[in-house]
């Protein structure tokens, strides 16, 4: 914090000089005034004040400024005979933020219509004579206490704080010289895992624990059955500079409590105080302790007084009063007063007369405190508003200027006030304000936050010999750390073998040559908190001479792994996949000396996957990746079209499917020129399988017709294959007409004719025309127009038109164009208006600008942007055509060149005058800080069901385009799993189908050149959730049935919202639902009809709904009338299971291309078996083109428009718990050929 300006020296550095307040020429003495009113509960119960005296618990340190009014005592005021000077003392009051001022006369208390009047705390600055500790400003602000802002004074509290920590508070007392006191704090510990932090504080940064002793003693219990911490401070021995205000503040993780409670300390008058000055500031020449006591009630009671004779001819006190500063030490000579520093600080105790303001109705506060960055408002209340007032900082006139926002000037009526943003440390310094010939002052303090680590240390596991990095960021460039290992502070000296480096808000501690020695763990201190990671230095791993390297292998081709390692005689085995290789007729295991070898004579789909050697002995082993590949091939045989071209007409679907063939499969892309055709395109789309490949066009337009190819693509090579496609359609609709010229009811048109025609030469044109707000076209021409060319007439002046025209040919009409620009034959607009820059960079420079605010009948067709170059007179047309936006950016600039720029507006009747800005533009392009505007509704958890998009856009600002960083968890995210694109000035993440493992935080980073801006995005994907776990029969009495049930394992990534039970007769099996939304596990189920059996069942339910399955009771329950039970017999059911047998097989059938045929059989089983067909031993999953159906026992297969390739062996498989049964046949799919 710097120094504050000293407040008894002039500006020029000369001490300022003191005069009597009696003497008319000289200056009165600098003060800080505060008005404080007194609490209305010491008005309305009449309570005493008490003196207290504001001194430091340890008499070494340096003594605060008392806060006193120097006035004369009036013995009639004060109902004595003698007139004493009254003591002032200011209670600080921390929380409620009010300060209160009580005085104690050495007689009765003052009157009560006294109390409520407003009292005047002065704090008079030291003069020459005074130490120099205790000239220092922050001493005289402590003995004022802490208090609130002023524009929080006047604020009513209507609804305090609520504690969150503290159950139990101290509270203030009074306790008399030489009592013991002690004060308790409790803190509930029921939701804390560890004991919380507690501080005493006295004033207003005095931590108490330092100052423990004889005293002072702190105590902390905790009962383990109430779960209650107790912290106690005993006070022992009290002396008057204990009183004051004291504050108690706990912490625990990111929670904070604090309370503040006063401590007054009270003593019992002794003897009279008629002394005399002389020999009571005269030094003690035996060495008394309790010489040049400060305190005057101290003297009385300590010093052993001499009998004196005479009363003391002169009154001192009368000469000191109307004396100067400067002739205090003479007059101490004069009259043999030796201890003039003690006379000094007794002279400052008599109080003095009140003058009142003629300038300030109310003035500054003695302090103000805020926060680093913050703001803060001091505000004065003038009595005469017409007084020029200046403002002052360390005794500099702070002079309001047009372009800084650092100080804000304010006129509120009599009010005055000046506003100070971003307060920083050079802030914290003594203000004052002049009105006229008067001077009121203040001083501000600024409150530094705590640093805090914005990332920690990781943890790093290394070998020895090698380099270890930790690296640390905070939030304050340059901030003190301390680097810890094992709780002990790691040495960084010359001789260290630890090196620390900060570079800006990052701190490095760096081991060169990392030991054994070097494991621990390591740990960061900061003043708002730490981090902490473990480091772990093992010995150098196995000598590895030649490692396995990866491998891609043809398919049948050998295959040889080798590795060399030290020493030779190491033993070894091979695994693949986790499995023990063994060596056979085809694999080859070799060891000689340090070399191991795997041979395979002919490799096979099966050879390929993860292969490691594990040596004996040795923790360490060696992997690597075996790939066997097969090259692509495309099967274009099974089309039966010549050229491979295939001709259809528009608007209808067509499918094409192609056989492929490749290991691994292969990546297969479609495309139609250089566009690639996605799986995800809506109309056409591209569909890959395991052994096939189809495209397929819903519905056909005329765009489709081209060459389309097909790439296939893996390890072992690639194919290509070429479809053409041809499409018949109407002609395209023309291009917008163009309407060149505008008359006063008539225009000309031209067009251009379709750039497709259809396939058909075009026949002529119908043209049609509409007003502009109007939906209804009107036809101008019955008979075709052969031209390009058209003069509509007739028109309405001033009425806005649109025009379209329609292409014919022999096929049919095309779609209509797009209107024309809309005409209206009027004058041109006015200027553009607010023409500004918007942006600029190293070569283009942004406008924009609002419309002109007279655009008339004939609309606004766009805008013309011009650019002049300094020192020359051409103006440079930037667009080429007209744009209609009021944003436009000129591109092509020189950087540091300096340019005009200019607006007109274009309508049909013209250009308008322009709009030019007035000044020149420098081109350079400014750096702007990323910012990151997280919408609203992602600021929380986002939520989704599973299976559902997840698309998010979150836009950014910043110059030049930011770098853009997405990360999960901390890793980077799989292109594969979670699309990103990234602009200019957003980045949008999607998921088309959202999994469970797509939940997590995701943060965003945006970079700029040094400046980055961070956010975290919560996503959550919820699914339904799992049945109940075991349903079981608790209890049956009467109508009644107690079912009780566990929660379910799964609950969909949501919380289990209640249950939904449903009960079921017996005989019927007929469910209904009992209680829906129930939230307990445990459920009494009642009016129950008596004679009947029911069974139970449990859905669970989330929020995305009621789980797909229920958990039924095993048991039922059989609700028996009380005192007639009738026991029924016993009989044994048949049993009816029975393994799946075929009763009708399957018949080889032969069917033709392009109608649909049906595969038919019959099988009896009990349970019911699972049916699955196969083809050519390959289980059918999936394929659109195949439908299932099985019904009483009759499996139906149908095969939609087959095709030869669809001939093969297709197999029909029945399983069950008792076996499982199967049948074949064969289907032969012949083409019909077209007879000519």
């Amino acid at each position: 914090m710097p120094e504050p300006t000293k407040k008894d020296e002039m500006p020029n550095g000369q001490p300022e000089e003191s005069v009597a307040p009696d003497s008319k020429d000289a200056l009165p003495l600098p003060e800080i005034s505060l008005e404080i009113s007194p609490p209305p509960e010491a008005v309305a119960e009449g309570k005493e004040p008490v003196e207290t005296d504001e001194k430091k618990p340890e008499p070494i340190e340096p003594e605060p400024l008392q806060a006193v009014e120097a006035k004369e005592p009036n013995p009639k005021q004060n109902g004595c005979n003698q007139a004493q000077p009254a003591g002032v003392r200011v209670k600080e009051q921390a929380e409620s933020g009010n300060s209160t001022v009580k005085e104690e006369g050495p007689c009765s208390p003052p009157p009560a219509e006294d109390a409520n009047s407003l009292k005047k705390l002065s704090v008079d600055l030291p003069n020459d004579s005074v130490s120099v500790p205790a000239m220092g400003r922050k001493d005289s602000v402590w003995s004022l206490g802490e208090g609130q802002l002023p524009e929080e004074l006047d604020k009513p509290i209507e609804n305090p704080p609520l504690s969150t920590l503290l159950t139990e508070k101290p509270e203030s007392a009074t306790v008399e010289v030489g009592g013991d006191i002690t004060f308790v704090a409790k803190v509930e510990a029921k939701d804390l895992l560890r004991k919380p932090t507690i501080k005493w504080f006295k004033g207003k940064w005095m931590d108490l624990a330092s100052k423990t002793g004889k005293h002072l003693q702190l105590k902390e219990t905790f009962d383990r059955f109430t779960k209650i911490h107790t912290f106690e401070m005993h006070i022992i021995k009290a002396k008057e500079n204990y009183a004051g205000n004291y504050r108690c503040e706990v912490t625990y993780k990111d929670k904070f409590d604090s309370c503040s409670f006063d401590l007054e300390v009270k003593e019992t008058e002794h003897g009279s105080q008629n002394i005399d000055i002389r020999s009571a500031f005269k030094r003690s020449s035996e060495g008394q302790e309790d010489a040049g006591e400060l305190d005057f009630s101290g003297l009385l009671k300590h010093r052993e007084y001499k009998p004196q004779d005479d009363t003391p001819e002169v009154d001192v006190w009368e000469i000191l009063k109307n004396a100067r500063p400067d002739e205090y030490e003479k007059i101490a000579f004069m009259y043999g007063i030796t201890d003039l520093r003690g006379l000094l600080r007794r002279m400052k105790k008599i109080p003095k007369e009140e003058k009142k303001s003629e300038a300030f109705a109310k003035k500054l506060e003695p302090a103000y405190q805020v926060d680093k960055g913050g703001k803060i408002r001091l505000v004065v209340d003038l009595a005469d508003p017409t007084v020029d007032l200046k403002w002052y900082k360390n005794g500099q006139e702070i002079r309001p200027t047009p372009n800084q926002r650092k100080y804000i000037f304010e006129h509120k009526g009599t009010q005055r006030i000046m506003v100070i943003n971003n307060c920083t440390t050079n802030d914290d310094a003594a203000y004052s304000v002049a009105a006229g010939d008067e001077k009121c002052s203040t001083e501000l303090f600024v409150k530094e936050l705590p640093v805090k680590i914005v990332r920690g240390i990781e943890a790093v596991k290394t070998t020895v010999n090698e380099r270890i990095e930790l690296e640390c960021e905070v939030t304050e460039d340059g901030a003190q750390v301390k680097w810890m290992k094992n709780g002990v502070e790691v040495p960084t000296g010359v001789r260290s073998r630890y090196r620390v480096k900060c570079e800006g808000t990052k701190h490095y501690l760096v081991i060169d040559d990392a030991s054994r020695e070097d494991t621990g763990t390591y740990s960061i201190m900061a003043t708002g908190g730490t981090s902490e990671a473990h480091i772990q230095v093992d010995l150098k791993p196995l000598k590895i001479y030649q490692d396995l390297q990866n491998m891609t292998v043809m398919l049948s081709q050998p295959l040889k792994l080798q590795c060399e390692i030290y020493p030779g005689n190491v033993l070894g085995r091979w695994y693949r996949n986790g499995q023990l290789i063994q060596p056979n007729d085809r694999i080859n295991i070799i060891h000689r000396n340090k070399t191991h070898r795997l041979e395979i004579a002919a490799t096979s789909l099966h050879d390929a996957g993860d292969y490691t050697f594990v040596p004996e002995g040795y923790s360490q082993s060696l992997s690597s990746k075996i790939h066997i590949i097969d090259p692509p091939r495309v099967h274009l045989d099974s089309l039966n079209f010549p050229d491979n071209t295939v001709t259809i007409v528009a608007g209808n679907k067509l499918r094409l499917e192609i056989p492929i063939s490749g290991e691994p499969a292969p990546r297969v892309v479609w495309m139609k020129g250089e566009r690639v055709i996605l799986e995800s395109g809506h109309r056409v789309h591209a569909e890959t399988y395991v052994d096939q490949t189809s495209l397929t066009i819903e519905v056909t337009e005329r765009e489709d017709t081209g060459n389309y190819k097909l790439v296939l693509q893996n390890e072992a090579g690639e194919a290509t294959a070429s479809v053409k496609i041809k499409v018949v359609d109407i002609p395209d609709a023309p291009d917008a007409p163009l309407v060149p010229v505008v008359g006063g009811d008539w225009c000309s048109m031209t067009w251009e004719p379709p750039k497709y025609d259809g396939g058909s030469p075009i026949l002529g044109y119908f043209i049609e025309r509409k007003k502009k707000q109007s939906s209804r076209w009107m036809r101008l021409n019955f008979d075709l127009i052969k031209e390009i060319s058209f003069e509509p007439k007739k028109m309405i002046e001033g009425v806005p038109y649109e025009l379209r025209i329609f292409a014919v040919n022999a096929i049919g009409v095309s779609k209509p164009s797009e209107p024309s620009k809309a005409f209206i034959p009027l004058a041109v607009t006015s200027e553009p208006t607010m023409l500004v820059v918007d942006d600029v960079t190293d070569n283009t420079v942004t406008v924009k600008w609002r419309p002109p605010e007279n655009i008339g009948a004939a609309g606004l067709d766009g805008y013309i942007v011009e650019y002049c170059i300094e020192g020359t007179d051409d103006w440079v047309v930037a667009s080429s055509e007209f744009t209609e936006k009021t944003k436009y950016t000129i591109t092509g600039l020189t950087t540091e060149s300096k340019i005009l720029v200019r607006v007109k507006a274009i309508n049909a009747a013209g250009e308008s005058a322009p709009r030019t800005i007035q000044h020149l533009i420098l081109v350079k392009e400014v750096i702007e800080p990323p910012k990151i505007r997280v919408p609203r509704h992602l600021k929380q958890t986002y939520t989704r069901r599973v299976g559902e998009a997840v698309n998010l856009v979150v836009p950014f600002m910043g110059k030049p385009r930011p770098k853009v960083n997405w990360l999960k968890e901390g890793k980077p995210i799989e292109p594969s799993h979670v699309s990103i694109r990234n602009t200019d000035c957003d980045s949008i993440i999607f998921i088309r189908k959202a999994e469970r493992s797509h939940s997590g935080k995701y943060e965003m980073k945006v970079q700029v050149e040094n400046h980055v801006d961070t956010a975290i995005i919560d996503i959550q994907i919820v699914d339904l959730p799992g049945p109940p776990q075991s349903v079981t029969i608790e209890d049956i009495w009467g109508g009644n049935v107690a079912l009780v049930w566990n929660p379910p394992k799964d609950n969909g990534n949501a919380p289990i919202t209640g249950y939904t039970i449903q009960k079921a007769d017996k005989k019927t099996m007929e469910w209904y639902t009992c209680i829906e939304h129930y939230h307990r596990t445990c459920i009494t189920i009642t009016e129950l009809v008596v004679g009947n059996e029911y069974f139970f069942r449990i859905f669970s339910e989330n929020m995305c709904g009621l789980s797909e399955c229920a958990t039924q009771t095993k048991n039922s329950a059989l609700i028996v009338k009380e005192g007639m039970q009738m026991k029924t017999p016993e009989y044994s059911d048949h049993d009816f299971k029975e393994a799946p047998k075929f009763t009708q097989p399957l018949i080889n059938t032969c069917a033709i291309a392009g109608y649909n045929t049906t595969l038919n059989c019959s099988v009896r089983a009990n349970p019911k078996p699972k049916v699955i067909w196969m083809k050519n031993k390959i289980v059918i999953i999936g394929d659109p083109r195949y439908r299932m159906f099985s019904n009483q026992g009759v499996c139906t297969l149908e095969i939609r428009k087959p095709s030869p390739y669809d001939g093969g062996l297709y197999t029909c498989k029945a399983i069950n718990d008792l076996g499982e049964a199967q049948v074949e046949c064969k289907l032969e799919v012949k083409v019909q050929t077209q007879e000519l």
